[in-house]
């Protein structure tokens, strides 16, 4: 291999003494020498992360055969809007019934691994006066946190978005970490129909990545979400197109932030046809479509893929989840739902204690459909009607 050129200065350290406020620096008598390039000065590369082991554990436990992720980590005021389309009051003890509701289900940790929680839910207590987080321990279902603080007007853009939340991150995720939390989450969202802009993108990928390296060194696996959102008139192919500069973008920035890719997991928009797009895709459009992004964008290295729904209906998401696992793929493909996990199970509850097992009944199908659908077994049969409501909501915000 041929030699390199290299400028050798001496001294090579500056010292005090070299310099003076206010003064250039002094000039060094400068020398040409050839050396091999095994004498080049190597990159300095950042010491792991004293959780390192542990967090490469929690990942590969969430991304777990035939579990996936319920994520119940909706904020106040969202909560309140699921209870009132119920008829009840957005009061914390109608939170605190529904929440108890969900996470005593009996045998839910068969096919949920980890339950995303909302802060006051992580330090909250069942009506019967256990911890929340003790509960999902008891159900082998690993505890997580919503880190970000919400989205807020983009200054300079075309009308989008930005997550805020990074200010005292560092602090709030040690907390959560001694409270029992092993993994956080922080939602961006990208708009098609806006643009995106590349300051969007750029500030939505960042801002992923700077949370993604402070949860690691508090201990916790960051989920790394930029949502693609369904709102618009477009078709698959724009969204494709959106997908690959954004997920090229995370992922550049992610390692910029020396974020162990190990030590994480994603939650990507599934690739479909905007909600307002007169072209529907099948579920093995969408599986073609989505697969083709992950293997061009997404490091094997990476345990776990857990798809939003993103309004998609309850059934519907389960299809598209199950089509995408017909054959082994590179990463553990599975679900972190919300809506597509809870809707029929709230409709159901009604608030009235008498339908409580009946509400956790209609969560665990749900949630079982979901693990057979990660296991590439699900058939869709038996369905109800309410299950293959869509629940696209326009400008949704959590």
């Amino acid at each position: 291999m041929a030699s390199a050129s290299l400028l050798k200065s001496s001294p090579t350290v500056l010292d005090k003494s070299e310099f003076v406020k206010g003064q250039s620096l002094r000039q060094t008598s400068v020398s040409v020498v050839r050396c091999h390039p095994t004498n080049a000065p190597s990159l300095t590369v950042r010491a792991a992360s004293p959780y390192a082991d542990e967090l490469v554990k929690t990942a590969k436990t969430v991304a777990s055969p035939g579990r996936g992720i319920l994520a119940m980590d909706e904020s106040n005021a969202t909560c309140g809007k699921r209870l009132a389309s119920i008829g009840l009051e957005n009061t914390e003890a109608n939170r605190q019934a529904y929440r108890t509701l969900l996470v005593t289900a009996p045998g839910l940790g068969q096919y949920i691994s980890g339950a995303i929680l909302f802060e006051e839910t992580l330090y909250q207590s069942t009506v019967d006066g256990r911890k929340i987080v003790d509960v999902l321990v008891e159900q082998n279902i690993v505890p997580g946190i919503k880190v970000d603080k919400g989205l807020v007007p983009l200054a300079g853009s075309n009308d989008e978005s930005w997550c805020q939340g990074l200010d005292g991150l560092a602090s709030r995720t040690a907390a959560y970490y001694q409270q029992g939390a092993r993994f956080a989450k922080w939602r961006t969202v990208v708009s098609i129909p806006n643009g995106p802009s590349a300051l969007a993108v750029k500030e939505a990928a960042w801002g992923l990545a700077r949370y993604a390296a402070i949860s690691q060194d508090s201990g916790l696996v960051p989920i790394v979400e930029p949502e693609i959102l369904l709102d618009g008139e477009h078709g698959i192919d724009r969204t494709f197109e959106v997908a690959q500069k954004v997920w090229a973008e995370v992922f550049f920035y992610l390692a910029e932030n020396n974020v162990m890719f190990e030590g994480i997991l994603l939650k990507p928009s599934m690739v479909t046809p905007g909600a307002e797009c007169k072209d529907r895709a099948t579920p093995q459009q969408v599986a073609d479509y989505t697969l083709s992004l992950l293997q061009r964008r997404i490091p094997p290295a990476v345990p776990g893929i857990m798809f939003l729904s993103g309004g998609q209906s309850e059934v519907e998401a389960t299809l598209n989840l199950n089509a995408m696992n017909q054959a082994p793929n590179p990463w553990h493909v599975s679900f972190s739902y919300a809506r597509a996990l809870q809707n029929t199970c709230l409709k159901t509850w009604g608030g009235q204690p008498e339908n409580v097992k009946a509400a956790q009944d209609a969560l665990l199908t749900r949630a079982k459909a979901n693990s057979l659908a990660q296991l590439g077994k699900y058939t869709g049969e038996g369905e109800s009607d309410e299950a293959k409501q869509g629940m696209f909501v326009k400008g949704y915000v959590y």
